[in-house]
């Protein structure tokens, strides 16, 4: 009589397919939601940026022409720099712009590293003071402007106040007068974004290894030497972030402008981005106001370029 082996089938489990289907969604979940971001990001600012460029090629004037007519619109851009007498609004407004930018990004990064380093002193009202300094950047650029409109005119504001107080010989009419009116958007500039520079220093100053400056201090070094010799040049990362930003609101700041001296005495504050908006939406010209744009967003392409190449080339060693 014979035996017969028998063996009992091996069993393997196969995944169902509703856990397949379950374990797809999730992996697939994060680029469903951000999806609707994404595709508003490349329409709303890469395809109009790319539509602006190509408009500045054109002749367009109230509406978008579609027939290319090559560099026309730079040209005249070129002409109103170098060879417009008197000068041009748009050599007006790049002049503005230089003096603007050079004040305020280094009144902002002087100012907010000092009182950085004052706040960094554990004084006493510190968790008072930070909130007071950080203030002024939680408030739109419309009401900075209208405030120090009010502040600044001569008929209300600070000089209306002295002429009360008895100091009549006190004059400060820079809002109205069109050699200094920039001069104004500087100080209403630096007062709102004076605060957060601060900020990023103080925390900056905070991540400091303390180790190190009461190793300077045993070697004799005095505060001041510290500060210039270790504490600064660790700043430097804090230094190029906040050069970055600031530049960046220099550049497109219209509001600002707007709110406070309406462009000023003929046009005498306009920024790049008034000319802009002006040419474009107001003057019919929008060729000319699509190449001005354009020149503005190289503008920050040189600045922001080269800091994100450092960035990730550092991070890649």
């Amino acid at each position: 009589m014979s035996t017969v082996a028998t063996t009992d089938p091996v069993l393997t489990s196969k995944p169902s397919t509703r856990t397949s289907i379950r374990g797809r969604l999730q992996d697939a979940l994060p680029k469903i939601v951000l999806a609707p971001s994404f595709l508003i990001t490349v329409v709303f600012v890469y395809a109009f940026i790319v539509w602006t460029a190509y408009l500045s090629f054109t002749n367009s004037k109230t509406f978008p022409s579609y027939a290319i007519t090559g560099t026309r619109a730079y040209q005249r851009l070129w002409r109103w720099t170098f060879e417009s007498d008197p000068p041009s609004s748009w050599y007006t407004s790049i002049t503005n712009m230089g003096i603007f930018g050079f004040l305020y990004i280094f009144i902002c990064l002087g100012l907010g590293l000092l009182l950085a380093i004052l706040l960094d002193q554990k004084i006493r009202g510190e968790g008072i003071l930070r909130p007071i300094f950080l203030y002024p950047m939680a408030l739109s650029f419309i009401v900075t402007g209208v405030a120090w409109k009010w502040f600044l005119d001569p008929g209300l504001g600070l000089e209306q106040t002295l002429h009360h107080f008895g100091w009549t010989s006190f004059h400060f009419d820079w809002i109205k007068n069109k050699d200094f009116v920039i001069y104004t958007v500087v100080i209403a500039g630096v007062w709102q974004a004076s605060g957060f520079v601060m900020a990023m220093f103080l925390a900056g100053l905070r991540g400091i290894d303390g180790e190190i400056m009461k190793a300077a201090q045993i070697d004799g070094a005095s505060p001041f030497q510290m500060y210039r010799r270790i504490v600064i040049p660790m700043l430097r990362p804090i230094f190029l972030s906040a050069f970055i930003v600031l530049a960046h609101m220099a550049i497109k700041s219209y509001d600002l402008v707007v709110a406070l001296t309406s462009g000023g005495p003929g046009g005498s504050a306009w920024l790049p981005s008034n000319f802009m908006y002006e040419y474009t939406f107001k003057r019919n010209e929008m060729a000319v106001g699509s190449a001005s744009a354009i020149i503005m967003l190289m503008t920050i392409s040189a600045i922001i370029v080269p800091y994100l190449y450092s960035e990730l080339r550092e991070k890649a060693r």
